[in-house]
Order: structure tokens, then C-alpha cells, then sequence
């Protein structure tokens, strides 16, 4: 088998930003990484065939935990780690839901890199499904559907059921982000949250749930940062056009 250089594709390279939090980061990497892998199938040749990723981990995007309170110091963080994610990769996304909600400011910078959002994601797979009726868990900016949520639009096609306790999943998730994901008090936690709701699919909208999401039940549960994960290896097996692209031919592209 030839491994020289001169036989690897060019691959359009992935951007992760990470920080709230850092595992989260890690995950979505691991899924990318698994994605590649079976989206090549038997033509799969290990390393030569991963996707060039690069992951920038922010501390100070820990704060949008409490997105109302933090804005300012958030979208200083966010626009900084953006340009600089943005600088280096052709498609990028946030390891996070909450953060999602400056996609709109984030697209107005006018970045060269391609920004894949979150909810547009989902809204894509939305509409790929015949499914009616959906339940949202995640952090308490992204179930109240108000303001402050990256998912507000969701209700316009669709279904949606939050916790009836949402300080009860909030609490939850900064466990996880403190104790981290191997604490063996997480899951059934979380397990009872699971079952208390009513929608038969559940959108994992948190990146720190999915980290927890490996016990037995009854629901379908969606991970969001699959089907990023899913839109992010679709990119990078498309662009190696823009991937040989000098900066500024990609600026022009864009």
C-alpha cells in the first residue's frame, strides 16, 4: 500500500472550540475522529485517513453557564477565540449549545472559515425526520426557549417539551463539569430526569449530558454534537479543493 505523502487526499481542516467545557471538546473530537472512520468504511487507512482538527479550549467561555449575567466577557471570549479558530480551520463549530446563541453575531464577522451552528444543524435533521413531538434537556439558557437560548426557533418546527425541574438538570450538568464524568453519581441522576419526561426522543442539547447518557432506557436520546460531528467529517471529505486554497484565495471563495 502506498502511504507516501503524495497518496493522502487533501482534507479541509476541522476547528473545535472548546472551554465550557474542555471535555466537551474532547468528545466531539472522539466523534469526529469515529465518524471519519466509518464514513470511509474499508478504505480506511488509519492515521493517513484522519481529518486535520484543530481545538482551541477557552476557559472564559465557562461563564456561560449564566449567559444573562456574563454577556459581555462571553462575546469578548467567544469573538477573540472565533477569529483565531477561524484563522486556521475551513469549517469550525463551538463544542457547546449555550455559546450557540451568538451564531448570529459570530456569522456577522464575516469569517473566511465556514461556522457550522448547532441549531441549524438540528433544524436540518429536523427536517430530515417525521418526528412531532421532542424533548429538549440541557442547560437552563437553552430549555427555557426564551432570549437567551440558542434553540428558541425549535418551537416554530416542532414539538417541544422541557423538564418540568429545570434547576434539577442544571444542577446536573455543573456536577459534571466539577466531578467530572466518571462520578458514579451522575447517571442515575440523570437517568431519573430521562424517564420523568414524556417525549419518546430526547435532544441531548448539553454537551456535558452525553458524557453521562451511557445507561440503559427507554428513550431515544440525540446527541446534537453527533450530528455535528456528522455536518463537521462531511465538510472536511468535501473541501479539499478549499483546503489547497492559499488564505487569501479562501477569502476570495468565501
Amino acid at each position: 500500500m502506498d502511504k507516501t505523502a503524495s497518496a493522502i487526499p487533501r482534507r479541509a481542516t476541522i476547528g473545535i472550540v472548546a472551554g465550557s467545557g474542555p471535555e466537551a471538546g474532547i468528545d466531539l473530537w472522539a466523534k469526529i475522529l469515529r465518524r471519519n472512520a466509518a464514513v470511509l468504511g474499508p478504505s480506511f487507512r488509519g492515521d493517513l485517513d484522519a481529518p486535520p482538527v484543530v481545538v482551541l479550549s477557552e476557559p472564559q467561555l465557562g461563564l456561560s453557564m449564566d449567559l444573562a449575567a456574563n454577556e459581555g466577557p462571553v462575546w469578548e471570549a467567544m469573538q477573540s477565540t472565533a477569529c483565531r479558530i477561524a484563522a486556521q480551520s475551513d469549517a469550525w463549530a463551538i463544542a457547546c449549545n449555550t455559546l450557540n446563541w451568538f451564531a448570529p453575531r459570530i456569522e456577522s464577522l464575516g469569517l473566511s472559515s465556514e461556522f457550522v451552528s448547532f441549531p441549524e444543524v438540528v433544524a436540518d435533521w429536523i427536517a430530515a425526520t417525521d418526528i412531532r413531538r421532542l424533548g429538549l434537556l440541557g442547560a437552563a439558557p437553552v430549555t427555557d426557549l426564551g432570549a437567551w437560548s440558542a434553540y428558541r426557533d425549535l418551537a416554530g418546527l416542532i414539538e417541544i417539551e422541557t423538564p418540568a425541574d429545570r434547576a434539577l438538570l442544571q444542577d446536573l450538568i455543573y456536577d459534571v463539569k466539577r466531578l467530572g464524568s466518571a462520578d458514579p453519581g451522575l447517571r442515575p441522576r440523570f437517568a431519573r430526569i430521562v424517564e420523568a419526561m414524556q417525549a419518546d426522543t430526547l435532544l441531548l442539547a448539553c454537551t456535558e449530558l452525553p458524557l453521562i447518557a451511557d445507561f440503559p432506557t427507554s428513550k431515544t436520546l440525540v446527541d446534537v454534537t453527533d450530528l455535528v460531528a456528522d455536518a463537521l467529517v462531511a465538510r472536511s471529505l468535501a473541501g479539499g479543493d478549499r483546503a489547497a486554497m492559499t488564505p487569501a484565495q479562501q477569502e476570495n471563495d468565501a
